[in-house]
Formats: C-alpha cells, structure tokens, sequence
C-alpha cells in the first residue's frame, strides 16, 4: 500500500511542514491523560466502589468483569479496523475524527458509572453496573484504538516515536501517579470509612479533564504520514489476520502487554484491600501510587538516551529482571511495616519504569515491521490487534483479582475479615506483580526479535520504498 509523507503534499501546495517537536509531544502526552482519566479511575476504583457503596458482591463483579472486557477484546478489532475501512470527515486525517467522535461518550459514561443507583433496588444496581461498565469499555475502545495508531503516522521517524512514547508515558504518569493517587484521600475519611458521593463528584472532574486533554491532542498533533485515497488497495481484515503469525515481534510484545496490563489493572486495584485489611493502613495507597514516580521519572530521562545506544529490548531485559528479583522477595518475605513495604515496591518500579517508556514506541515498530514484510500498512487494525492482548490483560487482572478475592472468603461489606482472608490477600497483592513481570520477561526475552540493528534496518529499507514511491 503506497504512502506519502505530508512534505509531498506541502510541496504542491507552496507550504512547509510544520517540523516534528515540543508541540507534538505535549499535545501526545495530553492525549493519553485524556483516557487515563476515565479508564484508569474506574480501574483501580469501579471494584472499590461496587464492593463498598453498591455493596455488591467480588463474585457478581469477577463475572462483570469478564463478560465485559471480554467483549472489549472482540470488539476492539472490529472498531479500530474503522479508519483502515472508512475516512471521517474532509480533514484528509485517518484518525482524528474518530478521538473527537468518540471523547463525549466516554467522558459521560464515566460520571454515569459512579452514580450511587443502590436506592432503587438490587435488581436495578445490578443492570447498571453490567450496562454502565461495558458503555466506559466501548468508549474508551473509540479513542483509544485511533489514539494509540497515531504515532505511527505523526513520524515515521523510530527516535521520534520514542519520544512520543515517552511523552505518552507521561501523560499516563501524570494521572496514574499523581491524580489517582489522591483519589484516596477524597473517598475515605480520617477513620477509613468510605465516602460515596466522594466517587461521583471525582468523576465528574476527571470527565471535564479527559474531554479537555483530547481537545489539546487534536490540535497539537497533526499527521504526517498519508496514504493517497486514489491509490488505496480495498481493504482485507482477514488478510491481516493471516499475516498476524508472520509478525514475530508482535506477538512478544502482545505477551509482555498482557503481564504489564496485569500490574496495572490488578496491582493498583487490589492494592486497596492489601493496605485496607492486611495492614490496616487504606489511605497509604496513595503512598503506593507516588511511590512509582521517581523510577518513572529517571525512566523518562534516562530511557530514550541508553535504548538509542544499546537498544529497546536489550534495556527492558536488564530492567525487568531487577524488578523480578525485588517482587520476588516481596512476595516470599512477609513484611509487617507498610511503609517498608513501600519502599521496597519504589525499588522494584524502576526496573517496570522502562517498559511504560518504551512500549509505545515498540508497537510503531513492530507495525513498520509488518509493512517491511507485507508491504501494506494497516495500522489501524494492527494495532487493534496489539490492544486485544490488552484487554486480555484486564480481564485476568479485573475480573482474576475479583474472584480471588470471593474464593478466599473475602466478604464485602464486613468491617474485619478473618486472619485467613487477610494473609491470603497478602499472598495475592505480592503476587500480581511477580507474575506481571515474570509475563513481560517471556514476551521480551523468548518472542521479541526486533533487536536494534533489525529496526534500524527495516526502517532504512522502508524509507528508501517511501521515496521511490513518491517519486516515481
């Protein structure tokens, strides 16, 4: 499938391009808050929420967690084949059009999420949270898909698409670690009880922020890459599936994908019943949440520089192997003190730290690399295909943590469980993240093969086809 770069275009229209910098970014790093927002609040709390407000039990949200995300899953390729299938509007974007589709019902169905329905009967509650539940997936599906194939067409250009990456994981920062982590403090009191209304009234907030992060993506972002509409081959969704196999390197970072998503859904979730029953302590989630910053931020200076020098995945399986010696300790030593215990899980994220850097950059290369060896590109869809493992992620974490929970004996609504519940849940909260790990280390070490000279390589030969194209 042919491409042209936006210079060709700008060529024939008397105008310069604007250059690849600071804008794009800030305006990428925006884009991901913007989802953050709504997907990572309800996250780590919708469970809290339903358990605690709702008073409904782990066993009912295990199995709303798995039908829904589930569905998430099968719908996910369908919805982001939409811009390989179909253009929206006369923009002349791929993408764009389908984020500012999409940003108002997710925002609206994140406040719908966390209104408190449990005075008008069991019945009722159960249905809303079933509908209102897969209405924050599907929406979150709508940008998100078109969000994440973006950066293969804002640069073709793989160290600024690290940067991009970065910027990303930034902006994922900002909310996971800094906005998330005071949540807490809004829907707990000083004596550890819950605050409901706390959870609408913080939805609503984050609402008018992801509607407002969106809006500064689509104006500092634009898109470089095009494909000609008069040159565009019809579209093959099964013929990208076939291909699927072939695209080694992206079926080990789907592997990875899926131990990260663990951590980040199953971790942050279950941290609230680690800290709330085994130590007594729910407001120190926050302290968790902060704790991940500083190994973030050494990430984000320090990542670009050494995988630039000695390669993305030589530096995730330096990394990650640090942070599976240190969860591995955590999880075969009981540890009486919180905040040691904090401390500790600090050490372990910065050896995470490089993956959240890195990953988004490794799905636009894995993405070129299918275009080396299919000579099409289908980014959309593709990159669909690599959320799939993300949602899969979810499923284990959300609905894995929710049954593990009601298998143990966890009951909600009890002020104190028993010594056996609450030691079992010590197992479980350190051992999320050994395995998140111990996953990411299989799908870098034994599937991924893009090693630094193979990208430099394709991006080279991909280049070169690019300026024959445009040229010929």
């Amino acid at each position: 499938m042919e491409l042209k770069i936006e210079e060709e275009k700008a060529l024939q229209q008397n105008t310069k391009p604007r250059k690849f910098g600071i804008r794009d970014e800030i305006g990428y790093a925006a884009g991901d808050s913007a989802g953050s927002f709504v997907n990572l609040y309800v996250d780590s709390f919708f469970l809290v929420f339903c358990t605690y407000v709702l008073g409904l039990s782990p066993f009912f949200m295990s199995a709303v967690f798995l039908i829904a995300r589930t569905w998430d899953a099968i719908n996910d390729p369908l919805i982001g084949s939409f811009p390989d299938r179909w253009k929206l509007g006369k923009s002349g974007d791929k993408f764009k059009p389908y984020i500012k589709l999409a940003m108002f019902p997710l925002a609206i169905s994140g406040v719908l999420a966390y209104t408190n329905v449990s005075g008008l009967g069991s019945g009722f509650t159960h249905v809303w949270v079933v509908v209102t539940y897969i209405l924050v997936g599907m929406s979150y599906t709508g940008t998100s898909m078109p969000f994440g194939s973006m950066m293969s067409i804002v640069t073709p250009n793989p160290d600024e698409r690290t940067k991009l990456s970065r910027a990303r994981g930034i902006g994922g920062l900002l909310v996971g670690g800094v906005f998330m982590s005071f949540v807490p403090l809004f829907i707990f009191n000083s004596n550890g009880d819950v605050v409901p209304q706390a959870f609408f009234y913080i939805a609503v907030i984050f609402g008018i922020l992801s509607l407002l992060g969106y809006t500064t993506l689509l104006k500092l972002v634009p898109e470089r890459v095009k494909e000609p509409v008069e040159t565009k081959a019809k579209f093959n969704y099964k013929k990208v599936l076939k291909s699927l196999p072939k695209n080694r390197p992206l079926m080990g970072l789907m592997v990875a994908t899926v131990g990260q998503l663990i951590t980040i859904t199953g971790y942050i979730q279950f941290s609230t019943y680690l800290f709330g029953e085994y130590y007594g302590n729910p407001q120190v989630v926050q302290l968790v949440m902060l704790a991940a910053i500083p190994g973030s931020i050494l990430g984000f200076i320090v990542v670009p520089r050494l995988a630039k020098r000695f390669g993305k995945r030589n530096i995730l399986l330096i990394s990650l192997s640090f942070s599976f010696l240190v969860f591995l300790f955590q999880f075969l030593v009981p540890i009486s003190n919180e905040y040691v215990f904090i401390l500790l899980y600090a050490i372990g994220s910065v050896g995470v730290a490089p993956y959240f850097v890195l990953v988004w950059s490794l799905v636009s290369d894995c993405l070129d690399y299918h275009e080396y060896i299919t000579g099409e590109r289908n980014d959309g869809s593709l990159f669909s295909i690599y959320a799939f493992s993300r949602k899969i992620g979810t499923v284990i974490a959300a609905s894995g943590a929710s049954f593990l929970l009601g298998v143990i004996g966890y009951i909600a609504g009890n002020a104190t469980q028993s010594p056996d519940v609450i030691e079992n849940i010590r197992w479980i909260g350190t051992g999320i993240p050994l395995l998140s790990v111990t996953i990411q280390l299989i799908g870098i070490g034994f599937i991924f093969n893009l090693t630094k000279e193979k990208t430099e390589h394709v991006t080279e030969e991909l280049k070169q086809r690019r300026e024959h194209q445009v040229f010929e």
